[in-house]
């Protein structure tokens, strides 16, 4: 028989001690949208070591979900999915209107639509979707979504796109003046017909790596979020994010607590800490998005300030997205699926 020394018993214990064992929270978050100095901030406060994992998508997250996979204590879908994942019975209500630090949350974010009261979510970043362009290689106007659809020469074959059908085809909807959630069979064929025609001068459909794929050249034209555009300029100053006169598409991120959560009173921790003025500006210093925090202005940057990817053009017409029907998701769905053949 082998010896047991002193040291391999304590060893087994504490291995088998849950009071040895650190706090946890698995935080699921899209790809590089996540402050590093909000993380060491938080784990530094609280003891609690924060495990991410990212994703690309609502879609990839809504799918993840209804496999059971993941068991993560905090995801941030955005709005248009919130009641999606309630139907689906895949949130836990939190009742966040009751945490302490809610008071500076922006009226405007309290008891909204897509969540009544606020028992499952509040915003993490509101922002804006339209596209970035190189305009050293295309120097015309860009704030159109004409250019993006039908591109120029200069800008054929060098376009990036998300690979998301909410995102795609909700902008092709914009484009062309119908409802972001369209039942309708002819509209849709439009949209389909719009795309497929747009399909040759796509060089990829690819939601991750997009401020890579422009600073590098790889793209000159890329479907992106404002805040990401921000980071590119920050860059290349000749990358520019347009402002489509037919509808900027506008959206807000939000924290919620998935069924299944492992460590859901630290998921908590993590919402009343994030619903902190100076907190919730560490993350928009980072990802250069707002916050909904009415109070955290005090504490952004200057250049985050001043942004001009952050300060939407006077007049400018916006189209906020929404949660569709199944009929349109369906019809959404199947021009997607035709897309990407």
């Amino acid at each position: 028989m082998k010896k047991i020394t002193a040291t391999l018993v304590c060893s087994l214990l504490l291995a088998q001690s849950p009071v040895y064992a650190a706090e946890q929270l698995y935080l699921y978050n899209w790809t590089d949208y996540t402050s590093p100095e909000l993380i060491k901030k938080f784990e530094a406060e609280t003891g609690i070591e924060v495990v991410l994992d990212t994703y690309d998508s609502n879609e990839t997250l809504l799918a993840k979900l209804k496999s059971g996979g993941g068991n993560y204590d905090i995801i941030v879908p955005s709005h248009n999915f919130v009641s999606i994942l309630v139907e689906e019975e895949l949130l836990q209500p939190v009742n966040i209107s009751n945490m302490k630090s809610f008071s500076n949350i922006n009226s405007q974010w309290k008891n909204p639509p897509w969540d009544a009261g606020n028992r499952y979510t509040v915003p993490w970043q509101l922002g804006s979707t339209a596209f970035t362009v190189n305009t050293d290689v295309y120097s015309g106007d860009i704030n159109s979504y004409k250019v993006l659809f039908t591109p120029p020469p200069e800008l054929q074959g060098e376009i990036g796109m998300f690979n998301s059908s909410d995102e795609v085809v909700g902008m092709a909807l914009a484009y062309l003046g119908y409802p972001t959630c369209s039942e309708d069979n002819a509209q849709m064929k439009e949209v389909r017909d719009l795309l497929i025609a747009q399909k040759p001068h796509v060089k990829v459909y690819n939601s991750d790596g997009i401020k890579d794929r422009l600073v590098s050249g790889e793209t000159h034209m890329h479907m992106n979020w404002n805040g990401y555009s921000i980071r590119a300029r920050e860059e290349i100053p000749a990358l520019q994010y347009a402002y489509p006169r037919e509808g900027l598409i506008t959206w807000v991120d939000n924290l919620a607590v998935p069924k299944g959560a492992q460590n859901p009173e630290n998921a908590k921790k993590f919402i009343e800490f994030f619903m902190h003025p100076e907190n919730a500006a560490l993350q928009s210093n980072f990802a250069g998005y707002d916050s909904g925090n009415k109070n955290a202005v005090t504490y952004l940057d200057e250049d985050k300030k001043t942004a001009p990817e952050l300060n939407v053009p006077e007049g400018q017409k916006l189209v906020f997205s929404e949660s569709c029907s199944q009929a349109a998701l369906a019809l959404r769905d199947k021009v997607w699926t035709e897309i990407k053949k």
